[in-house]
């Protein structure tokens, strides 16, 4: 009988026991009432019924969730919307309608479904549909489950850990392949860029011999790396001159060694680095009338449409065409410097329009007097040209105060352990 009893689902043992419980009690304790009014009455070794009232005996009614028995995924296709991909699955239209108006969440997430998008269905026994999932990304899954009132919704997040990670690499061709080869992602080689992109012209400056070397963040769930983080620590030499970034964390915003500013009043470059047909050279000769004549800029040669940058904040003083420089951007930047962009396909800025640095004016083309598509740049100091890769810009803005004490700190530690990866990763002696 024992054994018998342990083989049952261990509810069932409970309550067994519980009843078994109340009937001793029944049978061996008097009435409360008899009690509560003179416990001096009772007898030794006689029956008093104990009353128990119903209320007592009953039991939470918890509904244990159905398990789910069955997941299928399914990818949207192109073209495929929420409905037709429901009707794919073998699901109603009701249904559908039931789930989307439950709340906004759901409806967001069921109507901007995009080619390639996973649904992950969970039917139970009778093939209804008890939970279904959408992966946001790498650690976010939005989850929608059936309930006895309808459906919830909730964002299912995992926890996101960071380790760092480093990287350097010595430029031989240029610099784009040297950030390929040392492992970086397309969106680190230009955020590189980004950081030391007013003090180095990525398109004219860079020289086989150049070093870089980086600590970025790597994002961690469950032991898995799953994308890369910010930079926090970088050291850009450019022939022969270093420079050092650091990651403020208090303004998200890079600075040097000694707390200045990264960023300035002017970009070296006012478009993404691509190869260059001339640099500066006071003493060029013109190549389509074949004359010896200044030539007060810089010529970016790229590909047709390539987005052209304001190089810095400023109001632009002329935007217009001409047979000699095509559609061409003029922008005042204050009363001692002017930045002038030629031969654009088109203008997308106007006479007057107030630009923010890094802003698209234009893009790059072959209107006017040319012979080939190219961006032609010039920097104007007090009305004189001059050479943006080499003019002195504007000083960079500092930090100050505790501020500073905090970052001059951090950077240290930062750039020491920056030293230590290279040292660890690379095996240095």
């Amino acid at each position: 009988m024992v054994s018998v009893f342990k083989r049952l689902p261990w509810l069932h043992r409970a309550l067994i026991a519980f009843f078994t419980a109340l009937i001793v009690v029944a049978l061996f304790l008097p009435d409360a009432a008899d009690l509560h009014d003179d416990p001096n009455k009772l007898e030794v070794g006689k029956y008093y019924p104990l009353k128990i009232k119903a209320s007592a005996l009953s039991i939470v009614n918890e509904q244990v969730p159905t398990v789910v028995l069955n997941w299928e995924e399914h990818s949207v296709r192109s073209g495929e919307s929420a409905a037709i991909l429901f009707q794919r699955v073998g699901l109603s239209a009701r249904l559908l309608y039931d789930l989307v108006n439950t709340n906004k969440d759901i409806e967001k997430q069921l109507s901007r479904l995009r080619p390639g998008d996973k649904l992950i269905f969970g039917f139970d026994e009778n093939n209804e549909l008890l939970q279904l999932k959408r992966k946001i990304s790498d650690y976010e899954t939005f989850v929608i489950t059936r309930t006895d009132n309808g459906f919830r919704s909730e964002l299912s997040k995992k926890e996101i850990d960071y380790q760092y990670n480093y990287a350097e690499a010595d430029i031989t061709s240029n610099f784009w392949n040297a950030g390929i080869g040392a492992g970086l992602t397309a969106n680190q080689i230009m955020e590189l860029a980004g950081i030391f992109g007013w003090d180095i012209d990525f398109a004219l400056d860079i020289r086989s011999g150049d070093h870089f070397e980086l600590l970025y963040q790597e994002k961690v769930v469950e032991g898995e790396v799953i994308g890369r983080g910010k930079i926090i620590a970088a050291v850009f030499k450019n022939q022969g001159d270093t420079f050092k970034a650091i990651l403020d964390d208090n303004t998200g915003s890079y600075y040097d060694e000694n707390g200045r500013a990264m960023k300035k009043a002017f970009l070296r470059s006012p478009l993404d680095f691509r190869r260059v047909t001339s640099n500066f050279n006071p003493t060029r000769r013109h190549p389509v009338t074949g004359k010896v004549r200044a030539h007060r800029g810089t010529d970016y040669a790229a590909p047709v449409g390539t987005p052209i940058w304001a190089a810095g904040d400023g109001v632009v003083q002329k935007s217009s065409y001409n047979q000699f420089n095509g559609n061409y951007v003029f922008i005042k930047h204050s009363n001692t410097y002017i930045t002038k962009y030629l031969h654009l396909t088109k203008r997308t800025v106007r006479t007057g329009q107030r630009v923010k640095q890094g802003q698209t004016i234009g893009t790059l083309g072959g209107t006017g007097r040319v012979t080939g598509p190219h961006l032609h740049y010039e920097f104007l100091v007090n009305g004189v040209h001059k050479n943006a890769r080499t003019v002195k810009l504007p000083q960079s803005k500092s930090l100050a105060g505790k501020a500073k004490q905090t970052f001059l700190a951090n950077a240290e530690v930062r750039l020491n352990k920056m030293e230590r990866y290279s040292e660890l990763l690379l095996a240095k002696p």
